[in-house]
């Protein structure tokens, strides 16, 4: 880890271990900003938490000591490179710099708007940024180099691929394209894109009067009748023309009505080629409302396609999404507890094939960690937000870095001491949790893990400690064993501390930049791991 605003080599780091060179610099708190919106040590999961200034310190002190270019660099690397647990941090960042004093920062920040943003979704929210970052200010949002920008986005777009997102989100977060291509002033560079112009500001009518019967260019036809299509969709009432319509042209739920939506064979039809990670979501609705019936040829074909291995790596689907989407489904019952199930035997089998095969989609960071699972409390509690037991969330974390990490070992500790853990990468998840329950519970303290790795000459690169307990007991400070490895083996060791009932609780230093808290877990938290294994955080 190279140190904050500073030339120290590698053998400087490893000699000094706990040194200035963990201090945190304003570049790793931006990063962390737009890894999970906190500049913070602490990632608490499933937190959608509104982005503010209040939030951005370091990203602010950045611009005002003119390194806005870099800011975007990082900006698009955290959206582009899957590094961001939410995007939402980097949209708020970009409309932060595009309206920065400085020339050369906004100029970057609009040119980046087409690598940041990638579909409506992201535009409208950017824009939203903008207009609240000026609320209060007596100057608007549309200049021209705003005005540009959007034009740009919508022309640069393949026409078919726009025609599909504008009739897919047509508005968000009180924007829509009408409100976006009449304040930048679109003029359309390509034939398509008038004739989407068209049809988003004027409306169909206008569209039929103006290209019926006329000789169109072949992209031109191509869109027309796409959107005579979604068109013809909106207005029918006729299922079983609405069925062959979505199967002929691939349409997806959020180009039909709400009335479609009530059909069960319309909803059989938009499962054949929904995206895999939203079939994993509605798996229990679509069970519940008799969509998906035990021994039906539907389910048969869901189950194939969710154990799929072409399909899993096409949706680059990551194991613990899948056990979030099992479990879930297992436990019968939405989280608002209106909407019930019977689990169908044949997709709970067609998921735990899943989750095996779904570990080819994992890239190793190369590096040595050690997982370390905190016995000496109850593993029967539920993480947060999760139907998962702690147990079960520990054995699948322990089996992911085992499967995916070659230089990982796993370890328990209990009753004052490291104990013997047979939890291995051949493992299923379902002798991994029984070999983890069944060890002997006692007292607890998280510095073992580090004490043991220290007295037993390993030179660890990552400690992840996963425990069910926020209010940890240590013999002494946690940071202060890790410097104490740090110097001992000369690895740049970092620390996760996983509180996986957690709801906000951390470890009070902050000052140095090789530890992180994580409050519960989800899939963001492999994220924050990865990011802070690899520098990025």
């Amino acid at each position: 880890m190279e140190p904050s605003g500073s030339s120290v080599s590698n053998h400087t780091l490893n000699s000094t271990g706990g040194g200035c060179s963990w201090e945190l610099g304003d570049k790793t708190r931006l990063c962390r900003f737009l890894c999970y919106g906190s500049e913070g040590d602490i990632y608490t999961s499933r937190e959608e938490g509104h982005v503010s200034l209040e939030n951005a310190g370091a990203l602010l002190s950045m611009l005002q000591e003119g390194r806005g270019a870099e800011v975007v660099e990082e900006i698009k690397k955290f959206a582009q490179d899957g590094r961001a647990v939410r995007l939402g941090p980097s949209f708020f960042a970009l409309a932060l710099c595009s309206q920065h004093s400085e020339l050369k920062t906004r100029q970057a920040a609009f040119k980046a708007l087409k690598e940041v943003c990638r579909d409506p979704a992201h535009l409208f929210s950017f824009i939203q940024y903008k207009k609240e970052l000026k609320e209060g200010m007596k100057c608007g949002i549309w200049g021209r180099a705003l005005r540009k920008a959007v034009s740009d986005w919508y022309n640069d777009q393949d026409a078919m691929s726009l025609a599909a997102a504008v009739t897919k989100c047509k508005q968000r977060g009180g924007w829509s394209h009408q409100d976006l291509l009449r304040l930048s002033h679109t003029k359309p560079a390509k034939d398509a894109f008038a004739l989407i112009s068209k049809y988003v500001t004027k409306g169909w009518k206008e569209v039929q009067v103006a290209y019926t019967d006329k000789e169109n260019p072949e992209e031109v036809v191509k869109v027309l009748s796409y959107l005579e299509v979604v068109e013809k969709v909106n207005h029918s009432c006729d299922e079983t023309e609405v069925i062959s319509l979505i199967e002929e042209h691939k349409l997806e739920r959020e180009q039909l009505l709400t009335d479609h939506l009530k059909s069960k064979q319309v909803w059989r039809a938009l499962l054949k080629e929904m995206p895999l990670q939203s079939v994993l979501k509605i798996l229990g609705k679509m069970t519940s409302n008799k969509v998906l019936e035990p021994g039906s040829s539907e389910t048969q074909a869901v189950c194939e396609r969710i154990q799929s291995e072409s399909a899993l790596k096409k949706a680059k689907i990551h194991p613990f999404s899948i056990l979030l989407a099992s479990e879930n489904y297992k436990r019968g019952q939405g989280y608002q507890g209106k909407t019930k199930w019977e689990p169908d035997s044949s997709i709970l089998k067609a998921m735990d094939s899943a989750f095996y095969k779904s570990f080819m989609n994992l890239e190793p960071v190369g590096k040595h960690f050690i997982v370390a699972v905190d016995v000496s409390t109850s593993l029967s509690s539920i993480v947060p937000g999760t139907s998962i037991s702690t147990a079960v969330a520990a054995a699948a974390i322990t089996m992911i870095f085992a499967r995916t990490e070659a230089d990982t070992q796993v370890l328990a500790y209990s009753e004052g001491a490291v104990v013997p853990c047979s939890v291995s990468a051949g493992m299923t998840l379902t002798e991994a949790t029984a070999e983890l329950v069944k060890i002997p519970s006692g007292s607890t303290d998280c510095t073992l893990p580090i004490i043991w790795a220290t007295e037993n000459k390993k030179s660890v690169d990552v400690f992840i400690i996963l425990t069910n307990n926020p209010l940890w007991t240590f013999t002494a400070s946690p940071m202060e064993y890790l410097k104490k490895h740090r110097q001992a083996s000369g690895a740049n060791s970092k620390l996760v501390m996983c509180g996986l009932t957690s709801i906000g609780h951390g470890i009070a230093d902050t000052e140095d930049r090789g530890l992180l808290s994580i409050c519960g877990f989800d899939l963001g938290a492999f994220i924050v791991i990865h990011n802070l294994a690899q520098d990025l955080i």
